[in-house]
């Protein structure tokens, strides 16, 4: 049975999140995987997830699918199951998706898993290992329905990059303006080169900055990194810092590769917003800061001494 993968984009550009979600569907090696996208994107964007590991792109290009209105959205891929016979969707978690996929799986009578973290055992049935309570602890899940919806977590397969070019196919649903009664009136979005929901590298700090002032600190080796910035809630809470850069419990949760942090003491509500982070490296010149014993490697000293010498370092191995 083949596999659906709704791929979110932004300005026309694929996220490497959805890029990761179809290589998670490849790797379930259930074919073929047809990747769905909505709204405007260039035939050699979408193309370009054969790479990934997409057989096939469907392409519903509606302008009104541009906005992301999460009903239409539902209906749409609802459709999409239907007409490719697919028994398994597979969506990279997002505020978006989530939303996305409550609605298919209702509309499908499909069975849902969310924050999926592994591939899926198929060797009795349909079970999924899934991350629960922040990623304290994991859940063994088994899908009854004939189909089901996953949403599955940032850095949960390796991203495949080798594929040939997708063929890209017009998808045109009919849409039901029932679906468009509500709209969206204006998006307010985050700045900055990176963000932090997409970035592979976060640099993050906290109250050992000591001000606003120090923040270059931070941005310097981020920029030197391509990294996404972040920052403790103490921090956004001082308003030294804009609340979307908040990294914790009750901000943005982030599961990039590298996860470094700055003067952050590591409280338990800082810890269950990156703990799916594949590597963790704490700066801090308190050796009993609570961090430590959750990084993979730690450095205890200054970050005014230390954060510099790390930035040049870096920028000398670039040039």
């Amino acid at each position: 049975m083949s596999v659906l993968v709704f791929v979110e984009g932004d300005n026309g550009k694929i996220k490497q999140s959805s890029q990761e979600a179809v290589s998670y569907a490849a790797a379930m090696q259930q074919s073929p995987v047809v990747a769905v996208a909505l709204g405007s994107y260039s035939q050699d964007e979408l193309a370009a997830l054969g790479r990934n590991g997409a057989d096939k792109v469907l392409h519903a290009s509606d302008q009104q699918l541009d906005q992301g209105v999460i009903q239409a959205y539902a209906s749409v891929l609802s459709l999409a199951m239907d007409s490719t016979g697919a028994s398994t969707m597979v969506l990279a978690r997002s505020s978006l998706a989530d939303a996305v996929a409550a609605r298919v799986s209702v509309m499908i009578n499909g069975s849902l898993a969310s924050n999926v973290i592994e591939l899926p055992d198929q060797s009795d049935g349909f079970r999924v290992k899934r991350s629960i309570y922040t990623g304290k602890a994991f859940e063994l899940v088994e899908l009854l329905a004939a189909r089901r919806v996953l949403t599955v977590k940032k850095n949960s397969v390796q991203l495949k990059e080798d594929g040939p070019s997708a063929a890209v196919e017009v998808f045109n649903p009919e849409l039901n303006q029932e679906d468009f009664k509500a709209s969206i009136t204006a998006t307010e979005k985050a700045t900055g080169e990176v963000l932090l929901p997409e970035a592979d590298i976060v640099v993050s700090g906290g109250r050992g900055l000591k001000g606003p002032e120090n923040w270059y600190l931070i941005e310097e080796l981020a920029a030197a990194l391509g990294a996404a910035t972040g920052c403790s809630k103490p921090v956004s809470d001082m308003e030294w810092r804009p609340h979307h850069e908040h990294v914790g419990q009750t901000g943005i949760k982030v599961s990039p590769s590298l996860y470094i942090a700055i003067g952050i003491s590591g409280a338990i509500q800082h810890l269950a917003g990156v703990n799916s982070s594949k590597v963790i490296v704490v700066i801090n010149k308190d050796p009993e800061a609570p961090f430590f014993k959750a990084a993979d490697y730690g450095i205890v000293g200054d970050a005014f001494d230390v954060v510099p010498k790390l930035t040049a370092a870096i920028n000398s191995l670039k040039s």
